[in-house]
């Protein structure tokens, strides 16, 4: 439920109890008052978050008609008392005019905006630097782009061209900001190398553009929802949005402060991915929580611009994925190391030449002109006293594997074990 407080003109009060009433008004009160020394009746309604924008479009014919919208969710209880826990029920979604409008407020000062970037730049360094991961879960938190990835997929959703530009700026801004902070310190500290943490961060997933597509999702499902139906807190599903950048957005920075261009170009790609992923999905549930490009008191939005602005973001992230795929292994690091240590276990074991104690293999950025490099580490077992011949030959079959199915030089080391 929500709580309106109405200010009109002396003599209208009965009127908005009526309306009140056909959109199911309860506990409504109405009381005469003076406001800016003139008369006035005030009248204070309670209605469901589903039926908030209806009753504001039938108000509108109103003149003189002020509105007072308390943001939280209230408790209306009304006799008889054996229905008190029917009536405190209160799991409708929130009303697309205070989605919108929460929107709106949020674009605010610039300053605090930035001071939180620039908090969280310097955590990221501090976490990447010293190769501290709970450091980085930090960051995410304090980063502020949550709130305008989310802002422009909303603006998608209403057509708000106004919106969605300053949404862009903002998300933009604050990724300078993060970006320009790591960068300086790497420089000041003299960062010559990147650390393990650096490079293992830089390494993406064939499933990355997943994460994204979750994210605009559950950070929408959080803004529809009632403050009371919602499990999931607003900062876990603003952690979510940021989870995948503000470690890139830090990877930037340094990596370009020691020359690492592989990184930069790692980082850089999923901060375009996760901005048009954002927006894809969070616009779809939006629009399935009935946020449209017309509502009461909103008549900024544009039809043909939402449908503009969704269609480019799923044409970006289609282009961005196919790209993905297209650069192997430079942004599939991650995924094609899973499946390499499959092939090394599978070779093992049809090999028979000894037992798998252990198998890793891992993309590295060694600096070798013209060659993309993995790291294959083997243990094995053997009972046969004739260890050079296994590593010998476990060596050389690996090496023909991976090499005929990965864009890469394997660099294979076996390690034999005796009982």
């Amino acid at each position: 439920m929500r709580q309106m407080i109405v200010t009109v003109p002396r003599g209208c009060g009965s009127r908005v109890l009526s309306i009140a009433g056909r959109h199911g008004g309860t506990n409504v009160a109405a009381m005469a008052a003076e406001a800016e020394g003139r008369p006035v009746d005030l009248v204070i309604v309670h209605t469901s978050n589903a039926k908030v924008e209806g009753l504001l479009g039938e108000l509108e014919g109103i003149p003189d008609l002020y509105i007072t919208l308390a943001p939280q969710g209230v408790i209306t209880l009304k006799p008889p008392a054996s229905e008190a826990p029917d009536q405190a029920t209160d799991i409708e979604p929130r009303s697309p005019i205070e989605v919108v409008l929460s929107g709106l407020q949020s674009v605010g000062s610039w300053k605090g905006f930035l001071s939180y970037a620039a908090a969280a730049g310097i955590v990221v360094w501090i976490g990447l630097f010293t190769e501290t991961i709970y450091l980085l879960t930090a960051a995410m938190l304090i980063a502020p782009f949550a709130g305008p990835a989310m802002n422009a997929a909303l603006a998608t959703a209403r057509g708000d061209v106004k919106l969605f530009g300053r949404s862009l700026g903002r998300y933009f801004a604050a990724l300078v900001t993060t970006i320009a902070i790591t960068f300086i310190l790497s420089m000041i500290m003299q960062q010559q190398i990147a650390t393990g943490l650096m490079i293992e961060r830089s390494f993406l997933s064939s499933v990355a553009v997943l994460l994204p597509l979750s994210a605009g999702a559950a950070g929408a499902l959080n803004l529809c929802q009632s403050e009371r139906s919602s499990l999931v807190s607003g900062a876990a599903t603003g952690m979510l949005v940021a989870a995948s950048l503000a470690p890139p957005a830090g990877l930037v920075g340094m990596g370009a402060a020691i020359g690492e261009w592989d990184i930069v170009g790692s980082a850089a790609f999923v901060l375009l991915l996760q901005i048009v992923g954002i927006n894809v999905s969070g616009a779809i549930v939006f629009r399935l929580y009935g946020i449209s490009p017309q509502g009461v008191r909103y008549k900024r939005g544009r039809s043909w611009f939402g449908i503009l602005a969704w269609a480019g973001a799923l044409v970006a992230t289609v282009a961005l994925v196919t790209w993905q795929f297209s650069e192997e292994p430079n942004l599939l690091r991650s995924s094609q190391a899973q499946r390499a240590t499959a092939d090394v276990r599978q070779v093992v074991q049809e090999s028979g030449l000894a037992q798998l104690v252990q198998a890793n293999a891992q993309f590295t950025r060694a600096d070798i002109p013209g060659q993309n490099t993995m790291l294959v580490t083997l243990y094995v077992q053997t009972d046969n006293g004739d260890a050079a011949r296994v590593r010998q030959e476990l060596s050389a079959a690996v090496k023909q594997v991976l090499a005929a199915k990965y864009d890469a030089v394997p660099l294979v080391d076996v390690t034999v074990l005796e009982k």
